[in-house]
Formats: structure tokens, sequence, C-alpha cells
């Protein structure tokens, strides 16, 4: 694999994310320090992702313990789609969040993440962290510890838990895209779609095929949002919902976005029934 690219005609990532923000009049450190939350200290951890990835069984039989419903070869697989996406947006999402924010942050490290126990029936989300502490990481070597950490545990997650290409490679798009997420609707849309495509270009996976940048009008608000070509699978489980990404009726809700009259937010999307 090709070393990712940090910078880029001699300006670092996080100059030019905060050249972006500056231009609408906003604030990075605000942004940033609004989007992050504290880490989880003391957290209670089921098993490693590293062990995960070694016997992926252990997230199988945990998915069956955890949610009565998964009691089909479909069911597992359709949890573990979600969990894996949970994997992107509570891990990669805050750790690169961070690096927008600080210039530098911890990779991702399967032997320090975990998968916590469930707090209420049916939870999906915040099942993933990873234990503070660790190493920091420059913007070059976040990028391509990043990049070479997502190629890793992909075989595992496609071959043996049956997330699709799709699925896991949006989920991860949507992890790293976090900070132009953050202000998805209040800088400049083609400019942050822009930026944010480079920076998936920039890892040099299969996570910028899945997801593209689309300016897409709110309620008369021209905003930015990433839209996937995949889908998380959420909409099978008994609470699921479609996600205001998702790749499912993607041409009728791309047609929806563009009514003069749509207002709603990208997560309160339905289709027609």
């Amino acid at each position: 694999m090709v070393a990712p690219d940090s910078i880029i005609n001699g300006e670092r990532w996080v100059e030019r994310y905060d050249r972006l923000l500056q231009a609408s009049g906003l604030d990075r450190e605000a942004i940033l320090a609004q989007s992050l939350q504290a880490p989880a200290q003391d957290r209670r951890a089921l098993f490693s992702l590293a062990q995960c990835l070694e016997q992926p069984e252990l997230l199988v039989q945990q998915i069956r313990h955890d949610y009565p419903d998964a009691n089909d070869h479909k069911a597992v697989r359709t949890y573990a789609s979600v969990l894996q996406q949970d994997l992107a947006l509570s891990v990669l999402a805050p750790l690169t969040l961070r690096l927008f924010r600080y210039g530098e942050a911890p990779v991702a490290n399967p032997a320090r993440i975990f998968l916590a126990p469930i707090e209420e029936a049916g939870q999906t989300v915040s099942r993933w962290f990873q234990a503070p502490g660790q190493p920091l990481a420059s913007e070059q070597a976040f990028l391509q510890g990043m990049a070479a950490q997502t190629e890793a545990w992909y075989p595992v997650f496609r071959q043996q838990l049956g997330v699709s290409p799709g699925a896991y490679w949006s989920s991860i798009g949507l992890g790293l895209g976090a900070p132009f997420s953050a202000v998805w609707n209040l800088a400049d849309p083609a400019s942050v779609c822009d930026l944010a495509q480079q920076w998936l270009e920039g890892f040099r996976n299969d996570a910028n095929r899945f997801v593209d940048w689309i300016p897409a009008v709110f309620g008369g608000q021209k905003t930015a949002i990433p839209q996937r070509k995949g889908c998380c699978l959420k909409y099978l489980l008994p609470e699921g919902g479609y996600c205001g990404t998702c790749g499912v009726y993607r041409k009728e809700r791309m047609a929806a976005l563009n009514r003069p009259d749509h207002c709603q937010a990208p997560d309160q999307w339905q289709p027609a029934r």
C-alpha cells in the first residue's frame, strides 16, 4: 500500500481544515471542542478488538448473548455490521477529531480497543472504546497507521463476520470524516465536500470509494453531507431506522433532498411507504 500524503503543497491537513473554517467565520478550537467528548474512564470491557480479530466467534457469541433476536446467520451479520459502524464512529471518529484539533492523536490500536457490555436492552452504539493513555502520532503517522489498521481489520469483518464491502468502508469513511461532519451545516458546502473528499482520498483505500461528500439543501439552507454507497443494515433491527447517509433508497432520498420544500434533518429521512 502506498503511504498516504499528509502535507499537500507544503500545507498540513490541520492547516487546510483551519483555513476552511476561517473562511466561514468559524473557530476550529470551538467547533472541535464541542464535538469531542471526554474519554470514558474505567469502562468495563468484554474483550479487545485484537481478540475479536483473532477469534471472530467471540463477537458472534456476544451478539447472540446480547441480542435475543440474533437467532440466525442473517441477524448476526446485521448486528456485526451495525457494531462495525459503531467501531468507526466511537473510536475512529474521536481520534480523527483529536488529530484535527491538536495536530496529533493516537492511532487506533486493536489491542487497546474494547467492546463494553450493553447498558440497556438493544444498545448498539457507544459499545467500542479505545483505552486512554495511548502514544500520540504525528499527522503523517496517523494517516499511515489508520490506513494500515483499517485494511488489516477488513478481511475478518468481511469474510468471517459477513459485513459487506460497502457497509465496512462507508462506515470507516464516516468515522475518518468526522471533522467535516462537525461543520456539515456551518461551513461552505462546496468547500467542505471538496476537502472532505480529498481527505478520504489520502488514505488510498476504499473509504473514499464508498462515501461521496455532496451538497444538499435542508429547509432552504445549503449543507454538505457524506452520502454512503453502502448500508450498515441498522434498518433491519427491531428499533432500527434509516441513517441520513444510508445507501438504501439512495436515488429516492437524493431526489427528496433536492426538493425545494425539503426540511428534514439528515438523520430523520424515511422512505415513502
